[in-house]
């Protein structure tokens, strides 16, 4: 019988950020076993409230993950792991590929492994598609973490990124309301790389989904703001571990994490300017 189990670690973000190397990016055999693992860097609500330093290299994460999303030191960007290839969708609206040396505040990323599909057709917009998903979800089991990859073509996706923020930072939700961009594409062939928190989850992430997006292409993506789905495949992963990286630097240690900031999660997960480019 499988355990949800929960693991915590402390680790030095200048330690890590010198240390990466070729390496880094190699996984043991130990940790392709512990595949049913949803590793987090940090918590949505050190990075809502202006803790933007990497805690670990992308190097580093790749030991932990080949899916999953996040953002990178100075939220420059958004981040989207597929097939163990880390992607940043830049705000001006290009993907890049970034060394295993570039860090990390907030990540989350598990070995993917398919435990059921779901055909999608006709979805008319993220209330219907997390309306969908969800149900998937409580058939089985709403209290592990799914993560999930949607292949397929999409009539529209709105979606965003973000500048990079130098010190000293502002909150998150500040620093989207003047450095977010937009953009709009029209049937399009892609993957949305989802992640979905039970409940319980409220104080170290968002409970509910969490979606980014990159085209089929590799040319373009970011954080999925709005979309709806012409016809795709999506394929869950049930996961029952989690291990979370925390930064052990004096500033992320002096930070008030038990602070409720449920709006600014809200206003950075959903808030649009109307603009797109």
């Amino acid at each position: 019988m499988k355990h949800l189990f929960l693991v915590i670690t402390a680790v030095s973000a200048l330690t890590l950020c010198s240390c990466a190397t070729a390496e880094t990016a190699s996984v043991t055999t130990q940790e392709k076993e512990n595949q049913d693992t949803l590793y987090q860097v940090a918590l949505l609500q050190s990075l809502v409230q202006g803790y933007y330093d990497g805690i670990v290299t992308v190097g580093e994460l790749k030991k932990h993950g080949d899916t999953g999303i996040g953002t990178f030191e100075g939220v420059n960007g958004e981040m989207i792991v597929l097939d163990g290839t880390v992607y940043q969708a830049l705000a001006d609206g290009s993907i890049a590929t970034p060394s295993d040396e570039e860090t990390v505040p907030f990540s989350n990323v598990t070995f993917f492994d398919t435990d059921q599909t779901l055909s999608l057709k006709n979805i008319k917009d993220m209330a219907a598609l997390q309306e969908v998903m969800t149900g998937v979800v409580n058939e089985l089991g709403s209290n592990c973490f799914y993560m999930v990859k949607i292949d397929g073509t999409f009539d529209a996706i709105k979606v965003r990124s973000e500048y990079k923020q130098e010190k000293p930072y502002r909150a998150l939700d500040a620093a989207l309301a003047e450095d977010q961009t937009e953009f709009d594409f029209e049937n399009i062939d892609g993957t949305i790389v989802g992640l979905y928190c039970p409940d319980y989850m409220g104080g170290l992430n968002t409970p509910g989904w969490h979606f980014h997006f990159i085209t089929k292409d590799r040319t373009k993506g970011g954080h999925v703001l709005q979309v709806s789905v012409a016809q795709a495949e999506a394929s869950f992963d049930m996961t029952d571990g989690f291990e979370m990286a925390l930064s052990r630097e004096t500033e992320f240690q002096d930070m008030e994490l038990a602070k409720n900031v449920d709006e600014a999660i809200h206003k950075a997960e959903t808030a649009t300017n109307g603009t797109s480019e």
